[in-house]
């Protein structure tokens, strides 16, 4: 979507953050405007999409008149002032309960915000509530059969997966519910729900965003990042959040990047790596069939395209990397499921215990074999820009029945945790009348190149983010 005209009040819904801050600075519309705007959808949608947990409909107006009042006098904070978003039920905001998608959590309210929630309200945006997630954000379909399953936006006939675990954000920003959503990703729970919902999702590299306030579950992967409705929208976001966390020691000495520096530098010259048509065997051939367009339309970009095997297969990068999580998931979460009258989920809990035998020599040996797969697949990567994935193997299916099956999401996303890099996903195209989405991953701190590439693979379709049929 273009970022370039201006905005009548009835496009709030889907604009982009950069038409509503246009918007605002020139007086066409109010932030209480937009925020009331953003609130009468919810009211409309949100019974049937069941993307919020919470929405804090009284503190968004307090927020949005006080961001008028500075704009009025000539202080706004910054191009965010005034922007309503959302987090994901990870994140604690001061005075309300952090579920983490369950039951068996406390419903104490928290008594800070999280450290990348608090970067966005400093900023002057308007937070409108929190969306639902995957118990303990622990699965690729974005089902919770106990808090509520958030129902994918583009298919209006039939309930079919948003994506998870980041599953609320994904459809509130899909339906214009809200422009822009926080969401976290441990195992592709940014990218999925992104490629599913046919929207924007940046995984950061793990350091720029701090997870002060964060729901943990595997310390190893846990990354923060933004679900939005472009990418330029994603890289003002990602520049918002980074900053030293005192809570997050993986921020301590951590340099500022600039997201936006190169977004319009396109990819002549670039060399974009992806694996053989053989090792992407089990995905939806529809999707390869966007992919390999793609491919092409980058290639007519000015980018080389270099298509060679990668070290090892999408399985066993996707198995160690559940390996990891699976054994601090159990770590620091077995505590609400080994209770006899534990609330958590039946499903959930199985997967969980699957890791509960696993030693401290097994666990350390999985940290030793990753660091062997990182020189590795850096060697893979070497001369290259960015490597190229479809971000999901599957055309969306129904949730019924979805919940008692294993999500394949993680065969083409677990390898950027696993790694440390950073990764975006984006739309590449429509199949079965769903969307699906292409991954670009960089390494570490070169988000930058990631939204470069990104921003001209946009431009090239004529903007990537398309609205759901039934939501304007």
């Amino acid at each position: 979507m273009s970022d370039s005209h201006t905005l009548p009040l009835g496009d709030v819904a889907f604009a982009t953050i950069g038409e509503l801050s246009r918007a605002l600075a020139t007086k066409q519309v109010t932030s209480l405007e937009i925020t009331e705007r953003f609130l009468a959808r919810i009211a409309k949608f949100d019974p049937q999409l069941h993307a919020f947990v919470a929405i804090y409909a009284d503190s968004a107006r307090v927020a949005a008149k006080t961001a008028d009042a500075r704009r009025a006098g000539g202080n706004a904070l910054h191009m965010l002032d005034g922007i309503p978003f959302a987090v994901k039920d990870l994140f604690d905001v001061k005075g309300r309960p952090t579920r983490a998608g369950s039951l068996a959590t406390a419903s104490t309210p928290a008594e800070n915000t999280a450290h990348a929630v608090q970067r966005l309200l400093d900023r002057g945006m308007v937070l409108i509530g929190k969306t639902h997630t995957v118990e303990f954000a622990f699965g690729g379909w974005g089902c919770n059969p106990v808090c509520g399953t958030p129902v994918n936006p583009w298919d209006t006939s039939v309930a079919r997966v948003p994506g998870g675990s980041s599953s609320g954000s994904g459809v509130a920003v899909a339906a214009g519910l809200v422009p822009v959503a926080l969401g976290t990703d441990t195992g592709g729970s940014i990218r999925t729900p992104a490629s599913l919902c046919g929207i924007v999702g940046h995984k950061s590299t793990l350091g720029l965003v701090g997870r002060g306030g964060v729901f943990p579950l595997a310390p190893t992967f846990d990354t923060v990042g933004p679900l939005a409705r472009s990418i330029r929208d994603a890289a003002l976001v990602l520049d918002a959040l980074q900053g030293r966390d005192p809570q997050d020691p993986s921020t301590y000495g951590i340099g500022r990047i600039n997201p936006l520096g190169e977004l319009t530098a396109g990819v002549e010259g670039l060399i974009l790596r992806a694996p053989t048509d053989s090792q992407l065997k089990f995905v939806d051939p529809r999707i390869m069939d966007l992919f390999h367009k793609a491919l092409g339309d980058l290639k007519r970009l000015g980018a080389h395209i270099d298509v060679r095997p990668m070290p090892r297969s999408h399985e066993e990068y996707a198995a160690h990397a559940s390996g990891i999580t699976g054994t601090e998931g159990w770590n620091g979460l077995s505590q609400y499921i080994e209770g006899l009258d534990s609330r958590v989920d039946r499903l959930i809990a199985q997967r969980m215990r699957k890791s509960s035998g696993i030693s401290a020599r097994d666990y350390f040996g999985l940290l030793t074999t990753r660091r062997e797969m990182q020189v590795e697949f850096d060697r893979y990567l070497e001369g290259a820009a960015a490597f190229l994935l479809p971000s999901a193997p599957i055309v969306t299916p129904e949730i019924e029945g979805a919940h008692e099956q294993t999500a394949p999401f993680g065969l083409l996303a677990r390898i950027a945790n696993l790694m440390d890099l950073a990764a975006i996903s984006i739309p590449m195209g429509l199949a079965a009348l769903m969307p699906v989405g292409l991954q670009i991953t960089v390494r570490r701190f070169g988000d930058a190149t990631a939204f470069r590439i990104a921003q001209a693979f946009d431009r090239e379709r004529g903007g990537a983010v398309a609205i759901p049929p039934g939501y304007i």
